[in-house]
């Protein structure tokens, strides 16, 4: 269910449907029966999943939802192109020191454009994400996939060892096989992670706030509700809503 006042042309929202298709892609195709949205994995600290399920067998799927090209081009790094990125920082570095020394007859305007580079190209290596193509991620599920609007992730842009899905929902690129370590509690530990998820979203539809002193939870008349009346303040709905990714901790080990 999209919020109510909102747009469903935003990306927030496109994005919020397409993680109830790629819910609905697991559980109807994949068969899981163990689902949930924004769930944190691979520790307290780790990586947030868009959409998390576990089918038969045990078998662990993760899906990351992208809603436009610029989004999935945020995370389709490698560490080859943070290399370049590093010795392009590096160069620029040297031009600056290059053009502050004494000897070196410049522009006061060159300088400060070379500053300015040298800050753009440092705040992009603190954001750069190699998700799709980091080890580590992809040892966390069977499969992993992409959800995306047709057109916004073609077949040949898939990384390695992912899938496509589209609205539909249907897959359009099937997702290889992963041999991940089941013996080491990582089933228990992702159930456990949904787990926590989904009660924080449930939580929050039915009105519960959170904030530094805990969670709040709407008043209700106890009284009018065991004499068989409708208690006095109820939600609006018990829809499950988005998950905040600051709202639930991760697993513990």
């Amino acid at each position: 269910m999209i919020p109510r006042g909102s747009s469903w042309d935003s990306e927030s929202n496109r994005a919020y449907r397409l993680k109830w298709e790629a819910w609905e892609w697991l559980y109807s195709v994949a068969r899981c029966r163990c689902i949930g949205l924004e769930v944190r994995l691979q520790g307290p600290w780790g990586t947030v999943v868009d959409v998390v399920g576990v089918g038969p067998g045990n078998t662990i799927y993760a899906v990351e939802v992208k809603a436009s090209r610029a989004d999935f081009a945020r995370d389709n790094h490698t560490e080859a192109d943070i290399d370049r990125l590093r010795r392009r920082r590096d160069a620029l570095n040297r031009r600056i020191q290059l053009a502050q020394s004494p000897g070196y007859q410049s522009l006061i305007g060159d300088c400060s454009r070379l500053e300015q580079e040298a800050e753009r190209l440092r705040e992009r290596l603190t954001t750069v994400s190699t998700k799709f193509h980091n080890p580590r991620f992809l040892s966390i599920a069977d499969y992993h996939y992409l959800m995306a609007p047709r057109g916004v992730v073609l077949t040949e842009m898939v990384p390695p060892g992912w899938g496509l899905l589209e609205p539909g929902p249907r897959d359009i690129v099937a997702a290889p096989a992963k041999t991940i370590r089941k013996n080491t509690g990582i089933v228990s530990n992702v159930l456990r992670a949904i787990a926590r998820s989904n009660t924080t979203a449930m939580m929050r539809a039915y009105g519960v706030k959170f904030g530094a002193a805990g969670a709040a939870f709407p008043t209700a008349d106890i009284g009018a509700h065991r004499s068989g009346s409708q208690p006095t303040s109820q939600p609006d709905n018990l829809a499950i809503t988005q998950p905040k990714k600051d709202e639930h901790a991760g697993y513990h080990h």
